[in-house]
This record gives C-alpha cells, sequence and structure tokens, in this order.
C-alpha cells in the first residue's frame, strides 16, 4: 500500500525500489544480480513489446532465434566488440555435474567435462548473428536483411538496481545486413525514430534524437544514436539506441557478396535495441508518491469499477447496471474490471488500484444507482467527478486520451523547466551540482575535456542533438572554439 513508499523527498532511489516492489511488478530474485518480473509488470512489457513489435513489422523486419550461447572465440573476431564486453561475460565452463563423493547429496562440476572451448552466455548477439549471414548472403539480391530478436542477455553487474541495471534482462535487438552505407544509415536513424515515437505517443515521455561522442559508442560501432529521457530526480536515463556497425562485422566474419556490377564487397550493418529499462524510465518519469502512473496506452487495465453495497441484493442491482457500461467499453477496446471481491473494503481497493496506476476509477453505489451516476477518479490527477451513467462509455474514452495527453504534457514541460542553457564553466558547475537537468553547452569535440569535465561533476555528454544548429561558442570547460552546443547530464 502507499504508506509503505518512501516519499521522492526523502530518498528518490528508496521511493523507487519501494513503488516496484509495492506495486507488484517486479521482486528480487535468489539469483543475485537478476529478478522476478510479476505478472502485472510483465503485462506492461507486453504491451511495449506488441506495439513495438507491430511497428518492426510494418518496416519490413521479421523475428527469428538465435543462441544463447556463443563460443569465446566469435567474440574475439570484433577486436573493439570483444574489449568493450570482456568484462560483462559470465562464461559457461563444463557442461555436467555429478554427484559429489565426499559429500552426501551434493552436487559438484565434473572436471572431466570442461569444454574445450568456453562459451559466453551472449550480452549482446552481433557475432553469433554474423556468422549465421556469412552462409545466407551471397548477392546483392540477398539483401537487406532485416531481422529482429526477442530475447534475455546476461552482462554481468556488481551494482544492480530493478528494471534499471540488471545482470540478466529482456529486450529486442534487431540485426540487419544492407548493400551500401546510406542504406544501413538511413536504418540506423528510421529505428531511433521508431523509438522515440514510441516512447512519446506511448511511454509519454519526451526524448532527446542524438548521437553519441566517440568514448560512449557501444562497441564495435562506428555511430550509435541514442534517445534520452529525464527522470523526475532530474538525471538523465539512456532509453534506446541504433547503431551503425558499418562493415566491421562483415569483415570480421567474412561476410561478402556481389554487387550489382558483380564486384565482391562487404556488407554493411546496424544493430539496435530497447529493454526493461524502459519500465524503470516509466516508472520515474511518472509516477508519485501515492504509486505508479501509467500513461493509458501501456496500461494493462484502464477502468477499475469498485461496487460499494452492504449485501448481496445491492450488489446484484450495481451489476446489473454495470454489465451493459462494461460491454461498451470493451467493444471500445478499453480494458476494464468489476471488483466484487469480498476480502477487503471499498477503500483499501481505491488504494491498491491508486497504487497499481489503473489510469480511471468508478465507484458506485445505491445512492448513485438511484441517480443515475458514478463517481469518477483519475489517476494522474487523483481528481473526483460524477457523471451521468449516459454516454459514459464514450466519456471515459475520451478521459483517457486527455490522461495519455496529460502525463505527457506535464513530462514535457518539467523537461523544460529543468533545460538549461550556459555558457560559463560557473554556471555548469552551479546547475548540475543544485538543480540538475539537461544543460546545453558548447564543447569542444575532444575526448580529454569530455573525461575532465566528468571527474569534476559526474555529468556527461548524454548526446549530440541531430537537430543541433551550427552555432559558434567557446567550450564552457577548455574555452576552445566550438561549432554546436551538447547535451549534458548526470544519469544513470
Amino acid at each position: 500500500m502507499a504508506e509503505k513508499i518512501t516519499s521522492r523527498e526523502v530518498d528518490y532511489s528508496q521511493w523507487y525500489n519501494d513503488l516496484v516492489l509495492q506495486s507488484g511488478l517486479a521482486e528480487y530474485s535468489p539469483v543475485r544480480g537478476s529478478m522476478v518480473i510479476k505478472p502485472y509488470g510483465w503485462a506492461i512489457w507486453e504491451e511495449m513489446k506488441s506495439i513495438l513489435d507491430k511497428r518492426f513489422k510494418e518496416t519490413g523486419h521479421v523475428n527469428a532465434s538465435f543462441p544463447l550461447l556463443i563460443p569465446k572465440g566469435f567474440l574475439e573476431q570484433e577486436e573493439g566488440h570483444a574489449e568493450g564486453f570482456a568484462k560483462e561475460c559470465a562464461v559457461v565452463t563444463h557442461y555436467r555435474l555429478r554427484t559429489d563423493p565426499d559429500k552426501k547429496g551434493k552436487l559438484m562440476v565434473d572436471p572431466e567435462s570442461r569444454l574445450e572451448e568456453e562459451l559466453i552466455i551472449r550480452p549482446t548477439s552481433e557475432t553469433i548473428i554474423w556468422n549465421c549471414y556469412k552462409n545466407w548472403i551471397r548477392s546483392y539480391r540477398d539483401l537487406p536483411i532485416l531481422i529482429n530478436q526477442w530475447a534475455n542477455v546476461m552482462r554481468w553487474e556488481m551494482r544492480t538496481r530493478l528494471f534499471l541495471r540488471t545482470s540478466e534482462f529482456h529486450w529486442q535487438e534487431g540485426h540487419t545486413a544492407h548493400a551500401t552505407k546510406e542504406e544501413a544509415i538511413a536504418e540506423t536513424e528510421q529505428m531511433l525514430h521508431i523509438y522515440a515515437e514510441f516512447m512519446e505517443q506511448y511511454m509519454a515521455i519526451p526524448v532527446w534524437r542524438g548521437i553519441k561522442t566517440a568514448s560512449e559508442r557501444f562497441a564495435g560501432a562506428e555511430e550509435t544514436y541514442c534517445v534520452e529521457g529525464l527522470m523526475q530526480d532530474g538525471k538523465a536515463l539512456q532509453m534506446g539506441t541504433s547503431h551503425f556497425l558499418g562493415q566491421n562485422f562483415a569483415k570480421a566474419f567474412d561476410v561478402t557478396f556481389l554487387n550489382r556490377e558483380n564486384k565482391e564487397e562487404y556488407a554493411w550493418a546496424t544493430s539496435w535495441g530497447v529493454s526493461t529499462r524502459m519500465m524503470g524510465a516509466l516508472i520515474m518519469a511518472h509516477s508519485d508518491d501515492n504509486g505508479l502512473v501509467i500513461p493509458p496506452r501501456l496500461a494493462p487495465l484502464h477502468v477499475v469499477i469498485i461496487p460499494i453495497y452492504r449485501n448481496d441484493e445491492q450488489l446484484d442491482q450495481i451489476r446489473a447496471k454495470v454489465d451493459p457500461l462494461m460491454t461498451e467499453l470493451k467493444q471500445l477496446g478499453i480494458i476494464c474490471k468489476f471488483d466484487d471481491s469480498d476480502q477487503n473494503k471499498p477503500g483499501w481497493k481505491y488504494a491498491e488500484y491508486e497504487l497499481k496506476g489503473v489510469p480511471v476509477r468508478l465507484a458506485m453505489g445505491m445512492r448513485d444507482l438511484e441517480n443515475g451516476t458514478v463517481e469518477v477518479a483519475r489517476r494522474d490527477t487523483r481528481e473526483k467527478m460524477v457523471w451521468e451513467m449516459t454516454g459514459l462509455s464514450d466519456r471515459i474514452r475520451q478521459l483517457l486520451d486527455e490522461i495519455q495527453q496529460q502525463i505527457f504534457r506535464n513530462a514535457l514541460a518539467f523537461r523544460e523547466d529543468n533545460t538549461h542553457t550556459v555558457n560559463t564553466w560557473d554556471e555548469f558547475r552551479e546547475i548540475i551540482n543544485s538543480k540538475g537537468g539537461f544543460i546545453l553547452a558548447h564543447w569542444d569535440g575532444t575526448a580529454e575535456t569530455e573525461e575532465q569535465i566528468k571527474e569534476a561533476t559526474k555529468a556527461t555528454i548524454r548526446c549530440i542533438p541531430l537537430d543541433a544548429e551550427e552555432e559558434d561558442g567557446v567550450c564552457v570547460f577548455s574555452g576552445k572554439p566550438s561549432k554546436r552546443r551538447v547535451v549534458f547530464a548526470k544519469a544513470y
């Protein structure tokens, strides 16, 4: 219940953990660094998956599945990739157990079952997939290959946080092969915009679309594009990435094709992905001290109807009035529930559905029945209204649309209020330490300056905005010439 949730102002980090656990989204696993995503949390993730999967297929992509285990040698074939992921890999060295002869009822690793080559639990699948593409691609007629995989991956993490950073997480990873550099870059940008549109239109989170600096690129990429959102504590969250991989993986795995001029060349590659980290973003961008606030377009349950009654006869009368309404709502694609359970009183139910972020709550008692009205409560503003039953289903549909839009407007206003344009180092330090948020400042383009700013303030360059206009200025730290502003923030 909401009283078990720490206030955001007291401890934002604890508030987040409390909310994930108390709302029934997830819980800690007995395996360190992993989590159990509970049915309510999985329902939201499934909604995200279904929307994105449909969008991917509309743009010509198809789904496939590739192995969980990757030979260590595959990871070594692309140098930047190997170096970038080496410290995060979980390694399988043996293929069986046996009973321990010295400890009754215990198991031990069979020393005779050591693998000739260690296997890596996939941290990402570029290597295993491009090894397959080597056999699939012969001619330009075989291109493009537009494949997506929904999967779980493993990246060993020392400091974990539910949804935001766990050793095992769920995601989708797109892997495409193209005949030209231009096609691959267009694919990379297209997927970035699909992500951004999903985040703004469904998650109700405004995002920056931009390019990562060289030091922040995906291991093995020539360019990494990203979408960055702002959380309520003033920290940024990278919500998705799309990578132009050039010909690096094609060269590593010898993936060549005959082009239209009958000349052999290497294929061009992209990869792109979003993960259950989006669940963390959804929570931190909108929720409050009373619980989750879920945009209706992602809510597993849109409307809950709670009867207020003293006996079975009254409940039957309320149900008779509610049944036609539920039929109308379902016909409009609105997911609704009539909670007539008798384990808890209405007040408890109000708090529970508020905690779970159900966008609209209806309450009906005998007086409402007599007056032909119903009490309507919206989760985002906690406003309560009394509406007539006539035309109620259409009004609820309109209300859900308004809630979706209002949640986005609130998040956009928050981002605008917490985006600061600065020109001096003193301004930069004062704002990043006292206010947080996004800072638009000039940067001289060097990795040295980028690292010095990070060491001094813990702020990083979140992205170079795609729509950044050229603007002569001087670097906020070094004073050297700069042609455009970049986006800085402290980040998760």
